[in-house]
């Protein structure tokens, strides 16, 4: 039996995160003693992996620097999940087209920058956690576009390339989907415009979720 395999990316393309990363990482930028980072260079910096996307904001200081920040990032995050200030709501419609593709027979998984724990708490808190067979990220894989995510979700969800799509909202997750040797939609919700997202190799841009089951013929 042919598997297929939606692999989603988490912030920006399920959830909505955007509130939530600006503020820890202005915090985290403060706390370590950096300049107020550009908030649209950290919204075009979600889907990398929290290093990746610290070195990118602030190429120009010491290692030992950019460290204390990623770690306070880590901390604010943190933070915000124990007293209930975070907020990852979904976008309208996710839940339901996650219903449409697991009802219709897709394998889901996810690959994503967050952390482990990050993204445990972002799925079980909206009640999708069990929806998805396979979960990758930052822990345990190189930053995106690196395929590794996506090529560790194949083996587990036991797929094969050529069956298996990336539906993202970054440049990011298209190079990756690429590298891999999967199919690519992007979405238009989230921090890259869809122009950028076709360029880099998307072969569909999704308006909304209903348009994206739609692409996926569910």
């Amino acid at each position: 039996m042919t598997v297929r395999l939606a692999v989603f990316d988490c912030d920006g393309t399920l959830s909505d995160g955007q509130a939530a990363v600006c503020t820890a990482m202005a915090r985290a930028f403060a706390e370590a003693g950096l300049p107020a980072p550009d908030l649209h260079l950290v919204r075009r910096s979600v889907g990398l992996s929290l290093p990746h996307a610290v070195a990118q904001l602030a190429p120009g200081a010491p290692s030992e620097q950019r460290h204390h920040a990623v770690e306070a990032y880590k901390h604010a995050f943190r933070a915000a999940r124990l007293d209930g200030s975070l907020h990852e709501p979904l976008f309208d419609g996710i839940g339901a087209v996650l219903e449409r593709l697991h009802a219709a027979g897709w394998i889901l998984g996810v690959a994503t920058g967050k952390s482990d724990r990050g993204l445990t708490s972002c799925l079980t808190s909206h009640g999708i956690f069990d929806l998805f067979v396979t979960l990758q990220t930052a822990d345990r894989h190189p930053s995106k576009p690196h395929p590794a995510m996506l090529e560790a979700a194949i083996v587990e969800a036991g797929a094969q390339p050529q069956t298996t799509v990336m539906i993202g909202d970054t440049t990011y997750d298209m190079d990756m989907a690429r590298a891999a040797g999967c199919r690519a939609i992007g979405v238009a919700w989230g921090y890259h415009a869809p122009a950028e997202l076709l360029a880099a190799g998307a072969e569909a841009v999704a308006t909304t979720p209903a348009h994206l089951g739609d692409l996926l013929d569910v």
